[in-house]
């Protein structure tokens, strides 16, 4: 039996791999960057506090310090490369998967399967993790929410159905307690965690709610309060998610209930049939009823038809319940802004679907039936799988095929122009970045991106009049006030770029862009004591940025604290030896009256570029008598 089980995690584990290793090689995609790339949090680990205090507005780690806490360990090791934190997503999906299989097999064995458990286990964890529907769970990094939080629920129940099992040994409590604490703090479904183990308690051992309250009161009282966790996130963002999610954001709580009505059944259908997947099916609500009739009317039948077989057949019915629960969060009544649908939340809800198909194949043709066929399907999903992520590889590629199935997402084309940028193609992105606006009129962060390919373009004026709308559609957008700032500094106006910028640390005291540009603006006014603030903050948070070191060691010469612009020049060069940077601390030297290490400093240059006409020139000139 525990060989049965290792080989069946291994041949989960080789699936995983088959299926999702090619997402090491994709790019940050979607709302990556602004969790990632742009996420000032995670720079440092050693700043726990900043660490476990992520951006709020519409990014994925606000409200959810277990994910920032996860990235941050990422960025320790890699920096800003992709392939980390990719690699880190796929060991954590064969984590979940490993614990799903486990969680499957000890209730199944509860459920009198005997010798049969392990194989019908098997065959869900391997479907379930090979499927198509969870690329996007994987590949797109910040996704890693519905990561952690399917690892803390499955840890929860596993921990509980261990505890059940080895009643004499209390670390099974307080495991599952923890977990389930964690899970409060890496995304909003694990709301559901206490519900559905009180559930389990009464399916899968008490019998009934009583005997379970009965039995477990304190353990089910102690689940139940990490409930507080989450409550005093929510109370820490003001009631929502930022921009994100909830209510009162502008989008009515019926209107978003009745798109759900049109996602759950199409979600039920890709978990069957995986195609078409989208990557982004934007921020449409549907405020017709009949417009969702069908669907609505579908979704009606398995909701009652869940709740009847929870009351009558709670075993059978605890699957499909905990599938709807899970989903509840970010598909019923409260707003999700940004994304009112989305495959990603599927992630745990599809071991539910793949549960029930699984166990009713089971009972019409056999464990035995089931175990040979679910590797061949496992084989083509993984197959399946391996394709749409080697699309996803491609930045421009998956954009193109999203606007493709979702021609009218102006959000999709405004990506698709954001990628043309990336890629050093801003002339072609500048028309989609206006057609996305004509489609979508009053987004601030297309806007920026446009000013943002307008200033690489050198069109500062256009640049500006794009930041300035921004500004006016979302003051409170940091990036928005700083890149105005730039493009006013290039036009000519440093107090209105110094103003912007000023404006931009007032939102974002963290916000390196807003001190380098602030820092950049000071200088070039000859405020060089006050550029050297801008630039020492930057450098507390960087300081293995060289360029950094350089820059404050320059504002500090020019200020006169030639101690501390001596240290930070000789920082600077030990961590980039470059020949321009020695020549110009050669020359930082000469002015300060020290001639003979300004000479060593030239031939250091010299060492570095013998060639090189500026030292050879400076050379001549600190020798000349």
């Amino acid at each position: 039996m525990v060989r049965s089980g290792f080989l069946s995690v291994l041949a989960i584990v080789a699936a995983v791999l088959l299926a999702h290793g090619g997402s090491l090689r994709v790019p940050f995609l979607f709302d990556d960057s602004a969790a990632i790339a742009n996420n000032p949090t995670i720079r440092r680990l050693a700043r726990l506090g900043d660490v476990l205090s992520p951006p709020a507005g519409g990014s994925g780690v606000a409200g959810r310090p277990i994910v920032n806490l996860s990235l941050a360990i990422d960025h320790a090791f890699g920096g800003l490369n992709p392939r980390g934190y990719h690699a880190t997503n796929v060991l954590l999906h064969a984590a979940a998967a490993w614990l799903l299989f486990g969680v499957l097999r000890r209730t199944l064995r509860r459920a009198a399967l005997g010798a049969t458990a392990t194989p019908v286990a098997f065959a869900v964890v391997l479907v379930w993790a090979a499927h198509p529907l969870q690329t996007e769970s994987v590949a797109c990094v910040i996704q890693r929410t519905e990561l952690l939080a399917g690892i803390f629920l499955l840890l929860t129940l596993y921990a509980f159905a261990r505890g059940l099992d080895e009643p004499q040994r209390r670390r099974w409590p307080v495991a599952a307690v923890a977990a389930c604490a964690l899970g409060m703090a890496s995304k909003e479904i694990m709301v559901v965690a206490p519900v559905l183990v009180l559930l389990y308690d009464r399916a899968f051992a008490a019998g009934s709610f009583a005997e379970a309250w009965k039995r477990r009161r304190g353990w089910h009282l102690a689940l139940a309060a990490t409930w507080l966790v989450l409550l005093g996130l929510l109370i820490g963002m003001g009631g929502t998610r930022g921009a994100a999610a909830g209510l009162g954001l502008g989008v009515p709580w019926w209107a978003y209930a009745l798109r759900q009505c049109e996602a759950i059944p199409a979600y039920l259908g890709l978990a069957v049939w995986p195609h078409p997947l989208v990557l982004d099916y934007g921020t449409e609500v549907v405020r017709d009823p009949l417009q969702v009739l069908a669907p609505g009317l579908l979704l009606l039948g398995l909701v009652v038809a869940t709740l009847i077989a929870l009351a009558r057949w709670p075993r059978a019915g605890f699957a499909a319940f905990a599938g709807f629960a899970i989903l509840a969060p970010s598909s019923s009544v409260v707003p999700l802004v940004t994304q009112t649908m989305a495959e990603h939340r599927m992630y745990l809800p599809l071991a539910a679907v793949v549960a029930l198909a699984v166990l009713a194949a089971q009972r019409l043709v056999g464990a035995r039936a089931v175990l040979w066929v679910s590797p061949a399907l496992g084989l083509a999903l993984a197959a399946m799988s391996g394709a749409r992520v080697r699309l996803m590889q491609d930045e421009l590629a998956i954009w193109a095929d999203t606007i493709a199935k979702r021609p009218g997402n102006a959000r999709a084309r405004a990506s698709y122009a954001l990628a043309l940028s990336g890629v050093g193609r801003s002339a072609e992105a500048v028309p989609h970045f206006r057609r996305a606006l004509a489609m979508e009129p009053g987004s601030p962060h297309t806007e920026i991106n446009l000013g943002t390919a307008l200033f690489e373009l050198r069109d500062y004026a256009g640049a500006a009049a794009s930041f300035r709308r921004a500004v006016a559609l979302d003051p409170k957008l940091a990036i928005a006030h700083t890149n105005l700032g730039a493009a006013l500094l290039e036009l000519g106006d440093a107090p209105g770029a110094l103003a912007a910028h000023e404006a931009a640390l007032a939102l974002d005291p963290r916000h390196l862009n807003a001190h380098r540009n602030a820092a950049r603006t000071l200088f070039l006014l000859g405020r060089f004591a006050d550029a050297a603030r801008h630039y020492a903050e930057i450098v507390a948070r960087e300081p293995g940025h060289a360029g950094e070191h350089y820059n404050l060691g320059l504002a500090l010469a020019r200020a006169g604290e030639l101690s501390r612009a001596r240290e930070h020049f000789g920082t600077a060069l030990r961590l980039r030896p470059d020949p321009a940077a020695f020549l110009a601390y050669a020359r930082f030297l000469a002015e300060a009256g020290q001639i003979g290490e300004a000479r060593g400093a030239v031939e250091n240059a010299l060492k570095l570029r013998p060639d090189f006409p500026e030292a050879l020139r400076e050379r001549e000139r600190l020798n000349a008598p």
